[in-house]
């Protein structure tokens, strides 16, 4: 089979998302799946959130390069492994690196955030600063990985990283057997690639829907179109959802294995962010609390009491970004 038919027909089974997580485990936190009773109140279902901000490095990250590592060789892994990123991917990569004593080098770019860089080092990667947004940084981390022979760790679109996403799908169907749906953001799609096909391969009924900023519907318009659009702006401020073209392999794993793509702007998830905190007490990221302002702003549609899962994909929140946001 082709390169471009494996990318087209990407469809991982039970059995792929139980070896990712025989990978996986040994170094990840079992998060927990919490309820929330003021949450059933104001959406009408029978809410759990997977808590993914309990994470090590902050959020789910850390699954996929843990599996992507696990299956490099010896010879690739005395080499090392790079990435490009601004956020958590870049944490993820290097905490994955750490656990299996293997060089990581990740590129960001020059404006990043200084607590994000400094985490980043504080793993152990060497961070090379490079352009000022991340397609420069990306062009970079390219030009690294040919002149140094190291593997490059995507952010979203390898298949082995998606199956190390997917882990969150299969903790999700054992401790949850019964749920009928799963909401997850989506950015680059990585993560809903990896937890629908993990959802429906131990339960295939469960619904799975997407959550994306209105500002960024990069995934949302791809699908639709039958292929990959490239948006020609973005205006969304949240780093896990601010894509401007998704993977081929996430278009069609979502084409083929979600159900529903829901958005909304970026404002109505950042009061989702501020309610979470206060009738919770959990801080999350914007992205992660995505799934939450979906159902507050009652966009999706289930019947009273349905069991729903939303994953909170990640803690790691910009307060300086935070700050400069006001809410009605």
């Amino acid at each position: 089979m082709s390169a471009a038919a494996e990318t087209a027909e990407l469809s991982l089974g039970r059995a792929d998302f139980e070896a990712a997580y025989a990978n996986v485990a040994p170094f990840v936190y079992r998060t927990p799946i919490l309820a929330s009773r003021s949450l059933c109140e104001a959406s009408g279902l029978d809410v759990r959130l997977k808590a993914e901000l309990f994470q090590r490095g902050g959020s789910y990250k850390v699954r996929g390069p843990l599996n992507k590592i696990a299956r490099l060789s010896e010879q690739e892994r005395a080499r090392g492994v790079i990435c490009s990123s601004a956020g958590n991917h870049s944490q993820g990569v290097a905490l994955a690196a750490r656990q299996y004593g293997v060089r990581a080098v990740v590129v960001m770019a020059e404006n990043a955030t200084p607590a994000k860089v400094a985490a980043t080092e504080g793993y152990g990667a060497k961070v090379v600063l490079h352009g000022s947004i991340w397609d420069e940084a990306n062009e970079k981390a390219l030009e690294l990985m040919e002149s140094e022979g190291l593997t490059y760790i995507h952010p979203f679109d390898d298949p082995q990283l998606i199956a190390g996403q997917g882990t969150v799908g299969l903790e999700i169907m054992e401790e949850v057997p019964d749920a009928e749906l799963v909401i997850v953001p989506i950015g680059g799609g990585g993560l809903i690639s990896g937890v629908s096909m993990a959802v429906k391969a131990l339960s295939p009924g469960v619904r799975v829907v997407g959550v994306e900023s209105s500002g960024a519907p990069a995934m949302k318009r791809s699908v639709e179109a039958g292929r990959r659009i490239t948006l020609d702006e973005v205006e969304c401020v949240i780093d896990g959802l601010r894509v401007k073209r998704v993977g081929e392999n996430t278009r069609s794993v979502v084409s083929r294995f979600v159900d529903e793509i829901v958005t909304l702007p970026d404002d109505r998830i950042f009061d989702a962010v501020l309610w979470l905190m206060t009738r919770t007490k959990l801080v999350t990221e914007g992205a992660a609390a995505s799934p939450v302002a979906a159902l507050l702003e009652g966009l999706v549609d289930a019947p009273a009491g349905t069991r729903t899962v939303c994953v909170l994909s990640g803690g790691n929140l910009d307060v300086e970004k935070l700050r400069g946001l006001s809410w009605n």
